[in-house]
């Protein structure tokens, strides 16, 4: 069972369920439907970043604000990374992690949105071993995760469904703004992480 599928009978609890939902619903999107900016917007505030989200979501992309922003989410990923403790045998992996950060930041600053989501939901991923070790791999992860601490839960439920956008990417087509707005929400979350 992969990280983005959760055990039989978990549902996300009540105040998190309709706004996750409506950014990646259950059942999935329909033909030519696509996640959109009110959904980002709302699912923001369960996750505790709605006042910086909706500050850096109107920024302009070159702005130096926004530059600013990305360069303190790169330091903190960074810092993350740096300071989660690992067995020796996993400091490759670590390195390896952060390796990737420089080409994260690339793709954003190009513009290339969809493959920065993409790579970002396989940062996460190796972020989420990190942390928790195989727990992250497990089908209950979500629930774990939820059980630590409810916006953590959110957190990676939303980045388990990162790929999905890739699934869109035809309902999408470059539509950066609506790309923008959800990968924008898991970089302010690990920003004031």
């Amino acid at each position: 069972m992969s990280r983005g599928q959760t055990s039989a009978g978990f549902v996300l609890p009540g105040e998190y369920r309709k706004p996750a939902e409506r950014l990646f619903p259950e059942e999935g999107y329909s033909k030519g439907q696509c996640p959109d900016l009110k959904a980002a917007a709302a699912f923001a505030k369960p996750l505790g970043i709605d006042s910086d989200y909706q500050r850096l979501l109107a920024l302009d992309k070159d702005s130096e604000e926004l530059l600013i922003f990305l360069e303190h989410f790169q330091n903190n990923l960074d810092l993350l990374i740096q300071k989660t403790w690992v067995e020796k045998s996993e400091e490759r992996r670590k390195e390896h992690l952060q390796d990737k950060i420089p080409v994260l930041m690339g793709l954003i600053k190009k513009g290339e949105l969809l493959l920065a989501i993409e790579d970002f939901a396989v940062i996460l991923e190796e972020l989420a071993f990190l942390f928790f070790g195989i727990q992250s791999s497990k089908n209950d992860f979500t629930e774990y995760t939820f059980r630590i601490d409810a916006q953590m839960g959110l957190f990676w439920w939303y980045s388990a469904r990162l790929n999905k956008l890739k699934e869109l990417s035809g309902n999408i087509g470059r539509d950066d703004k609506i790309l923008w707005a959800v990968l924008l929400l898991g970089l302010c979350y690990l920003t004031n992480f």
